[in-house]
């Protein structure tokens, strides 16, 4: 997720304010529920003004991303090589590397 402050607010005495909010992390504004599936991790630029928090699920329910297909038409060592298969591509996209390839 990304939060990107764009342009400012002035004050009454006219100076430009960029930012007229405390932000440390965009998991300040995550529902505690939604956050605890996930690891998180933030790459924050301040000075910039920029909010960056990167997040992986921590569990995968292979029904979610088996689109049109049963759990049950899979054979174990399927379903266990499939599981893996989708872990390490999201593993890869999280870090923004090419981890197992």
């Amino acid at each position: 997720m990304d939060y990107k402050v764009r342009g400012f607010t002035r004050d009454v005495k006219g100076c430009k304010h960029y930012i007229d909010h405390r932000i440390h992390s965009i998991q300040q504004f995550i529902q505690r529920k939604t956050r605890d599936l996930y690891n998180c991790i933030d790459i924050n630029i301040f000075q910039e003004n920029l909010f960056h928090t990167k997040m992986i699920l921590k569990d995968i329910d292979l029904e979610q991303y088996l689109f049109g297909t049963a759990m049950q038409d899979f054979s174990t060592n399927e379903k266990e090589r499939v599981l893996r298969l989708l872990k390490e591509e999201m593993t890869e996209i999280f870090y923004s590397k090419n981890i197992y390839h």
